[in-house]
Formats: C-alpha cells, sequence, structure tokens
C-alpha cells in the first residue's frame, strides 16, 4: 500500500489546530540545533559518563564470566561451568533491563524536556531551576508510570516504520547526485527518522502539556505525516552528517592504537585491545554527543513544521490502514480519558 505524497493533500484540511504553545525559536536550521545541544551539555555529558560506565562494566562482566567458564572447563566441570555462564549472561542481561536501561531512558527523558522547555519558552523555568532537577520533576510528574512510556515509544516506533514504509518518494530527497538510486541509504533515513520520531512526539506531548499521553501520541504521528517530506529532509542530512562523523570519529578514537603499532611493535599485544578501546569510546561519544545532535535537528523542525498548523483528519483514517497499532493508541487514549474520568469521580465522591 503506497500512501500519496503530503502535498496532494495538503488542502484537505479538518478540524482545528489540536496545540497552542510558544515558540522561543523559530529557525529549524544546524546552527540552531547545534546551539541548543551546547546549553544542554551537561545533559550530554552525564549521558557520555552513564554509558562509559556501562562499558566499563560491562568489559570487566565480560571477563569474569569468561575467565569462571574457562577456569570451571579446564577442571573438567562442564556443566557447572556451563550453568555459569548462563547464570552470568542472564544476570547481566536483567541489570541491564531493570537498571541501565531505565537509567539510560530517564536520563534521555530528562533531556527531552529541557530541549523542550528551551524551544518553547528560551529558557528553564525563566532561568530559576536547574536543568537536571527541571528534567527530572517534569518527567516524573507527567509520567508517574515510567512503564507507560516504555509502552507508548514502543507502538508510535512501531506505526511510524509501518508508514515510512508506504513512502514511495524517499529517494527524491537525497541530495547528491547519483545516490538516488542507492537503496541502503534511503533505508537508512527511515530507519533514521523512526529512531528519533518517537522521542520527538514524546517532546510534542510535552510542549502542548498534554495530560492524556495517548492523545498526545496520536495527534503527533497525525502532524508527522503531514510533514514527513520536511522532516525527512532533515533526516537526510542528519544521516549524511552522521556517517562521516561516525567514520572521523573512529579513527580519531583507534589512532593511539595504530600509532603505538608503529612506535612500539614489540609491544604489539596491545595494539588490539587499545583499538577495541577506541571503537567502544567513539561508540559511546556518538551515542552521548552526535545522537542527541541530530534528534534535536529534527525536534526543531517538527516544532517549527506543526506551529499554528491545523490537524488532517484525513491522516487519521489512513493511519489506522496502515498500523493497527495505531488504532491501538487511539484506543488508550479513549481508555485514559475514561480512566481519568473514574478518578476524578472518586477524588470528588
Amino acid at each position: 500500500m503506497t500512501i500519496i505524497q503530503n502535498d496532494s493533500i495538503s488542502e484537505q484540511n479538518q478540524g482545528g489546530i489540536k496545540h497552542n504553545y510558544p515558540l522561543a525559536i523559530e529557525d529549524a536550521s544546524f546552527k540552531t540545533a547545534f546551539s541548543l545541544l551546547l546549553k544542554t551539555m551537561p545533559y550530554t555529558l552525564l549521558r557520555f559518563a552513564v554509558l562509559i560506565l556501562v562499558s566499563i562494566v560491562t568489559v570487566i562482566w565480560i571477563g569474569i564470566t569468561l575467565g569462571g567458564y574457562a577456569g570451571l572447563a579446564s577442571m573438567k566441570f562442564d556443566t557447572l561451568a556451563m550453568l555459569w555462564g548462563l547464570f552470568s549472561v542472564g544476570s547481566y542481561g536483567g541489570l541491564w533491563g531493570l537498571v541501565i536501561r531505565y537509567s539510560l531512558y530517564m536520563v534521555k527523558c530528562g533531556h527531552i524536556a529541557v530541549i523542550t522547555e528551551l524551544i518553547t519558552k528560551g529558557s528553564i523555568s525563566n532561568g530559576n531551576e536547574n536543568m537536571f532537577l527541571y528534567g527530572k520533576r517534569i518527567v516524573s510528574e507527567r509520567f508517574k508510570d515510567v512503564n507507560v512510556l516504555f509502552v507508548i515509544d514502543q507502538t508510535v516506533n512501531s506505526v511510524i516504520k509501518s508508514f515510512n514504509r508506504t513512502l514511495d518518494w524517499i529517494s527524491s530527497l537525497i541530495p547528491i547526485p547519483g545516490l538516488d538510486k542507492l537503496m541502503q541509504l534511503v533505508q537508512s533515513v527511515l530507519y533514521f527518522a523512526a529512531t528519533f520520531i518517537d522521542e520527538t512526539i514524546f517532546s510534542y506531548t510535552l510542549a502542548r502539556n498534554e495530560t492524556n499521553p495517548w492523545q498526545g501520541a496520536q495527534d503527533g504521528l497525525i502532524y508527522y505525516c503531514q510533514n514527513s517530506k520536511e522532516i525527512l529532509k532533515t533526516a537526510v542530512w542528519a544521516v549524511i552528517i552522521d556517517k562521516i562523523a561516525t567514520v572521523l570519529i573512529w579513527i580519531l578514537f583507534m589512532l593511539p592504537g595504530i600509532a603505538l603499532t608503529f612506535i612500539f611493535p614489540s609491544q604489539n599485544w596491545l595494539t588490539l585491545p587499545i583499538i577495541l578501546g577506541g571503537i567502544l569510546l567513539g561508540s559511546n561519544f556518538r551515542d552521548a554527543f552526535l545522537k542527541p545532535l541530530f534528534l534535536i535537528m529534527i525536534m526543531v523542525k517538527f516544532h517549527v513544521s506543526v506551529k499554528a498548523q491545523p490537524i488532517n483528519a484525513v491522516w487519521d483514517e489512513r493511519l489506522t490502514a496502515v498500523s493497527s497499532k495505531f488504532a491501538e493508541i487511539k484506543d488508550n487514549a479513549i481508555a485514559w480519558v475514561k480512566s481519568s474520568t473514574g478518578e476524578l469521580k472518586d477524588k470528588i465522591a
């Protein structure tokens, strides 16, 4: 099923504007996004520190796992060695799911809350509140159940992927001659967009002060569809910058290991660990610094695009036809209202 271009239905807008929030930023340029990244650098540095800590713990955990397995296997305790390996891997999986993933997710949500405040108001609580305290307060006040955030994030991501698969004009956005037929780049753009649009819709929910997160997700998805061409143009440039910057970052972090090979050829046993460490640091650097930059680029483009824009009810029908998950979001939005109404009645009683 192929959905026609946004331009062909732009005159069919129905209904009113589904939001009313200010914008302190009107320019959706790379310069604007980079400026916001610098303003929220403490969050970026915190994410980098957490990622480095996770990497260190992971390396140590792998060493303990392999060392324990090898030791038990050398003593012919094969069954015990296998049980040790399974226990160690399973324990780390549990640690990742319960602690690490949660911590990184909360840092990301707090960062998004701070960026949204800067996009809409230009300052954090009029300059009266620390950005970490603000991010924590907003996320905890607006979404008391973090599990709801996880579910919404995953559901929105599924809808976006279903919608993006229907686009037949994405290759026309590639700005470099000769690359318009490289489907790998096209798929990279669509995957890249899906990674950040769900987070952008979370920002939109915060910006419009929506108390029903499912309703915010529903409207945010429709607004994405209405402006997908412009938003994906930004995603194209972000993908190109990402590929170039990632290569440069890895080269930079691997240079010490490569240099040691030539300076101390007799100590070449150190080369591989240093190079692997460089790749690990480079990956963490990309996750901590580049990804927030690209997210901000798409967030700013989204907020600028939807300003004073009526919602197009046609997209509601089309998204429902494309993805069953979108219908699930709509049902949850209605259920949320009923639940909130019931709680209010209980409080009044």
